[in-house]
């Protein structure tokens, strides 16, 4: 929609010289009227003034208009002898509205500057745009559509796993190679430093795995996506500082990789508080009740739990 812009905009002093007019009023009279000095009168007339809620007040009395009626008429006179505004305010609005400018600058995984244009081509290319009014598209075959329930701060959390993840080298990814990887990792539990094989051990099976820091909003906990069909990738934020919440994400997000949820359509599957979902009992997808049912039995196996309850307390 085309904005109207005026041709000419008449300072206040105009009308009140018309209404001064109308009534055979002089400025002697009006400033008698409203109690005010001549001076002020002759500076409103004279558009050397502005006016104040005051002074509109007064003149909706004298006048017998309402108070807004004088005070936009002087806004619109000062607004229309303004400068015209930096077109730069525009596409910065559009590009911090978009993206999470702030929070990317901060980490570095965009280099901030002073100069729009730098900024706006480090953006794009770190979303793999061409343009801002672009929809950034994680994976090759994703539709658009599929990123309207992503916020801004999700989405930058995933590129900058990908971005990190293309930079990892691993072996050819094998099934059967990630399941005995699983076996290795009980293993691991026993110990809180030997989480430090963790990458080297996922790697032997194919799948690159990455620690990106969480973004304050997000509430991402993990993420399993594939930079192809051989190239698996484990993503996790530590957003709770608990070896119990480690353990069950990771397994959570092999069992993502291991059935390849989210490969053909978004191209991730990404899991947002999963342990206040669990908490709440909230109504599950297939896929994320399967994942949830493999980490719970990776961390604490159901016959044993369930052995323990019987025996403590049933």
């Amino acid at each position: 929609m085309l904005k109207r812009v005026p041709a000419e905009v008449f300072p206040p002093g105009e009308f009140i010289r018309e209404e001064l007019e109308a009534r055979a009023w002089t400025q002697e009279d009006l400033a008698q009227i409203m109690g005010r000095p001549v001076r002020l009168v002759n500076e409103l007339v004279n558009a050397k003034k502005q006016i104040t809620p005051d002074t509109a007040r007064g003149l909706a009395e004298a006048f017998g208009t309402d108070p807004l009626y004088w005070m936009n008429l002087d806004s619109a006179y000062r607004l229309s002898n303004t400068d015209p505004v930096d077109a730069a305010v525009s596409r910065r609005a559009q590009l911090y509205g978009k993206f999470p400018i702030r929070e990317m600058t901060k980490r570095g995984w965009v280099i901030a500057s002073d100069n729009l244009d730098v900024t706006e081509h480090n953006v794009l290319q770190f979303f793999r745009l061409k343009a801002v009014s672009e929809t950034p598209a994680f994976a090759h075959a994703a539709k658009a559509s599929d990123y309207n329930e992503r916020t801004p701060l999700q989405l930058a959390w995933l590129f900058r796993a990908k971005q990190l993840s293309e930079a990892v080298s691993v072996a050819k990814y094998d099934d059967a190679s990630l399941r005995r990887v699983i076996a290795k990792l009980k293993a691991l539990r026993i110990a809180a430093e030997e989480i430090r094989q963790v990458p080297s051990l996922l790697a032997q099976a194919g799948v690159r795995f990455v620690i990106v820091e969480f973004l304050p909003g997000a509430k991402i906990d993990g993420a399993a996506f594939w930079l192809d069909a051989e190239r698996p990738v484990i993503a996790m934020s530590l957003r709770f500082d608990r070896i119990d919440n480690f353990w069950f994400v990771l397994r959570h997000e092999i069992e993502h990789v291991l059935n390849r949820d989210g490969m053909s359509e978004e191209g991730f599957t990404i899991d947002i508080e999963l342990s206040e979902k669990l908490e709440r009992n909230e109504v599950l997808p297939k896929e994320e009740v399967i994942a949830n049912e493999a980490a719970a039995e990776f961390c604490v196996p159901k016959a044993e739990i369930d052995n323990f309850i019987s025996r403590v307390r049933p």
